[in-house]
């Protein structure tokens, strides 16, 4: 088959092109807005003018993301109605509403407040700032709540029923509480958080590791590494979760995540491949390196092996995934990396607790600084893997197990849907090297840390805000 002429493979193509560009950014918008309200807060506690420094010099890499978020995930959205079209016209009740209520509530929370958090800084009182950052922040993830719920719902749909073709839902807080929901949402939300994180933590590492504001940069490792005490270990956590209600609710992708052909049956655990080289002509994998009876403990031990692992081989070829080397490789990038993350934060924090975080011995810990600089970029790769899993391991099904993929492409011409995926991967490739070039200039410009603060005399260091805000910054002498 020629994939150039086939309308439902570019229409996939497309919407995987899309969807992949368009996840790069709000991943970080997300995580960041929350590392944005953490730096604002401790700045109208403590009001140490670093903190505020860091919201200033942050909030310039959050409206880039921002930006280019905005830019890419309108055209996605737009597919449902253009390549999507007897899909969007089964399920559209339910599926048309929740991304409605993703772009009507949360978009414009985030958008309406961000004018705000952007230049309110000298016009209004650091508490309503404040407000505004924490709004921002919430309807950047009530976003990822929305569309989770909608992407959790395709994959097991509940609430209604298939009634000649078109969904008719009869419970609409059933649909949004469907089984995937919960620890879809939570996953989602942690690994948001924990790619800002080694983001801000990368970052920090190279101006330290390069000697520019090395104390201003340690200040932002240390939060980072603060959070990410409790983000890493649970992220893992929540992530085996997700893979136990895979097999519960979705037995073909769990058989694709482990490549796994032949079915265990009850009370015998399943061996865990740690690597294979499937072969889907084969129906069979080429090599493999497995652990005896590793998946079904790890899977298996609530039910006391009472259930079947299921193999590829019990379901015809037509109802599994395709790819199943993508799946299965996929899944191992997403949680080798959950566990490299994992291992440098405790690296990380065992260096704080002797002491060798500290400004003026950070600079000896190179082999640290440039593991967090290499793991900057890492979260990216996990998510989008993850994602990957998550949707081709759907197939062939886009509302599983009620409207096949084959069903839910609209029947156009090949040739238009060729146009327009060459026009996506041109203008997002232009995206991607201006964001990569502004971000990279934002980051060589450094922060400004001669940036007035808002409320402080610059000569006698006197916070001159009005209220609860008031507080003398000089040195206790200059006070008596």
């Amino acid at each position: 088959m020629n994939v150039f002429s086939d309308t439902i493979t570019l229409s996939r193509m497309q919407f995987a092109l899309t969807a992949i560009f368009h996840m790069l950014w709000p991943v970080l918008t997300t995580g960041m807005a929350i590392y944005l309200v953490v730096v604002e807060g401790l700045w109208l506690r403590t009001r140490n003018p670093d903190y505020y420094h860091h919201a200033r010099f942050w909030t310039k890499l959050y409206v880039l993301n921002f930006g280019i978020g905005v830019a890419s995930g309108l055209p996605m959205e737009f597919q449902f109605g253009t390549n999507w079209a007897p899909l969007s016209e089964a399920v559209g009740d339910f599926f048309g509403s929740i991304l409605g209520f993703e772009g009507a509530m949360a978009f414009m929370l985030e958008a309406g407040f961000l004018g705000i958090m952007l230049f309110g800084w000298k016009r209004v009182h650091p508490v309503i700032h404040y407000l505004a950052t924490i709004m921002v922040a919430f309807g950047a993830n009530l976003s990822t709540f929305w569309i989770l719920v909608a992407n959790s719902w395709l994959q097991t749909p509940s609430g209604g029923e298939m009634v000649d073709g078109k969904f008719v839902v009869s419970d609409y807080f059933e649909a949004i509480l469907n089984p995937f929901m919960v620890k879809s949402v939570s996953h989602m939300f942690l690994a948001t958080l924990e790619t800002s994180l080694f983001v801000i933590g990368g970052i920090s590492a190279w101006y330290i590791i390069n000697q520019r504001h090395q104390a201003f940069f340690v200040r932002s490792l240390k939060i980072v590494l603060a959070v990410a005490i409790a983000v890493t270990p649970l992220q893992i956590y929540v992530g085996h979760l997700s893979a136990e209600q895979v097999y519960e609710y979705q037995p073909t992708k769990l058989a694709a995540i482990e490549a796994k052909w032949e079915t265990s049956p009850a009370g015998e655990p399943a061996d865990w491949t740690l690597l294979a080289f499937p072969d889907e002509q084969a129906e069979s994998n080429r090599w493999e390196l497995a652990i005896p009876q590793g998946l079904g403990y790890i899977l298996e031990y609530k039910a006391n092996l009472s259930k079947p692992v299921f193999g590829l081989k019990e379901w015809a070829v037509n109802e599994r995934p395709k790819m199943i080397g993508l799946i299965y490789y996929c899944f191992r990038i997403m949680s080798g990396i959950g566990f490299l993350l994992a291992g440098l934060m405790f690296w990380s924090l065992l260096q704080w607790l002797l002491g060798n975080l500290s400004a003026d011995k950070i600079t000896q810990q190179k082999w640290l600084l440039r593991t967090w600089i290499f793991a900057a970029p890492l979260g990216y790769i996990a998510v989008e893997s993850g994602w990957i899993v998550r949707c081709v391991g759907r197939q062939p099904w886009t509302l599983y197990g009620e409207i096949r993929t084959a069903d839910a492409v609209s029947q156009i011409p090949a040739a238009s849907v060729l146009t327009s995926l060459t026009s996506f991967a041109v203008i997002y490739s232009i995206l991607l090297i201006a964001a990569l070039y502004f971000g990279s200039r934002i980051i060589r410009q450094g922060p400004d840390l001669e940036l007035p603060v808002p409320g402080m005399d610059n000569e006698l260091g006197i916070d001159t805000q009005p209220g609860d805000f008031a507080r003398d910054r000089r040195p206790l002498e200059a006070q008596q």
